[in-house]
């Protein structure tokens, strides 16, 4: 069965940085994308950051150049770098691993909380 493990949520200060990997455990992928999204308790889940295979990223409009995503290790790792993160940042970040051509798929990570306090 798919798994994505998740790593890297805790608490940080702002201005400061975090780095939020996701592996894919249990099988192969290819031709994929590679995404993390966030959400806060009353609000829609939405896209922070998501990288295709093909190395084609795209990000939220709340990041303006402050995050970087890449895939790795034969393309079964994601890792999202953040900088300068703010309050608003505050959220559980999901790792999503999908697919929207043959044989399309969604593939969710458990969720990992990030806290940048004040």
């Amino acid at each position: 069965q798919v798994q994505l493990v998740e790593a890297g949520g805790g608490l940080v200060q702002a201005g400061g940085s975090l780095r939020l990997s996701c592996s894919i455990r249990g099988t192969r992928f290819s031709g994929n994308v590679m995404g993390w999204y966030r959400q806060v308790p009353g609000k829609e889940r939405e896209l922070v950051a998501e990288v295709t295979s093909g190395g084609t990223r795209k990000y939220g409009d709340f990041v303006k150049g402050r995050f970087t995503i890449s895939r790795g290790n034969y393309q079964n790792m994601a890792v999202l770098e953040m900088n300068s993160l703010e309050p608003e940042d505050t959220a559980v970040y999901y790792c999503r691993l999908h697919r929207t051509v043959t044989s399309p798929y969604s593939y969710w990570g458990p969720g990992s909380q990030v806290t940048v306090s004040s």
